[in-house]
């Protein structure tokens, strides 16, 4: 039509960006099987502990009901670096004296490798044995024995070499226990003897020295007794 402008030309309308549909994060489980593990290795070193601490409760103090024996056994303990007994070996040594002196045994098994330092334990007890009156004829050294399996193994070999079939083993209270799950493996007749401290320690100290020995008990009965068992 005349007079009428000319119609606008259309405008195209831009596309719309599509929006991604939206996603949560991806969570990955955790493995169901770890905690287990976990608690399971727990209950395994709980259980050992307890049995160790349970073995050492129930370890006997004697095969045989003897007041008189052919030996006794004196278990070592490290001398000090000048080559002097050390309280504890001190000790089991002097309980060791008043026990020949009660007539219990005519003769000693003094038991000791150099464990530490240059001194051995066997020596160093027969030297303070010798000083309480103890005659040299009635002492038989072991040097030799690195703890105490081998203390128990070499020292029946001495006695099956003399023809001996009894002893008395002596060492402290936190000792004995452990020394009795070990001799009573060996074909001898035994008690044990505890040899009282010569001063009163701390009570820290004795808890310290009992848990040494509970972990030394379980190192025995999951490995050493069968591993460093005493062979004939």
């Amino acid at each position: 039509m005349p007079g009428l402008p000319p119609p606008r030309p259309l405008r195209q309308q831009k596309p719309v960006p599509r929006r991604r549909p939206h996603r949560a994060p991806i969570r990955r489980a955790k493995p169901k099987w770890l905690p287990r593990i976990v608690l399971g290795a727990v209950i395994v070193v709980f259980g050992v502990f307890a049995w160790a601490v349970l073995a050492r409760h129930l370890a006997p103090t004697t095969n045989a009901a003897l007041a008189r024996f052919d030996v006794i056994i004196v278990l070592g303990d490290r001398a000090d670096s000048d080559g002097n007994p050390t309280p504890r070996m001190l000790s089991r040594v002097t309980e060791a004296v008043q026990e020949y002196e009660r007539g219990v045994a005519p003769r000693l098994i003094l038991t000791g490798g150099r464990t530490r330092g240059d001194f051995d334990e066997a020596q160093v007890m027969a030297r303070v044995a010798e000083a309480d009156g103890i005659p040299r004829s009635a002492i038989v050294l072991e040097p030799d024995a690195m703890d105490t399996i081998q203390n128990a193994c070499f020292s029946e070999r001495i006695m099956r070499a003399h023809g001996w079939v009894s002893a008395e083993i002596i060492s402290n209270a936190f000792h004995v226990q452990r020394a009795a799950m070990i001799f009573g493996k060996l074909p001898i007749k035994w008690r044990t003897h505890v040899a009282p401290p010569l001063e009163p320690g701390s009570p820290i100290a004795s808890a310290w020295m009992d848990g040494k020995e509970t972990l030394k008990t379980v190192r025995y009965l999951v490995y050493a007794r069968w591993a460093d068992r005493c062979e004939p």
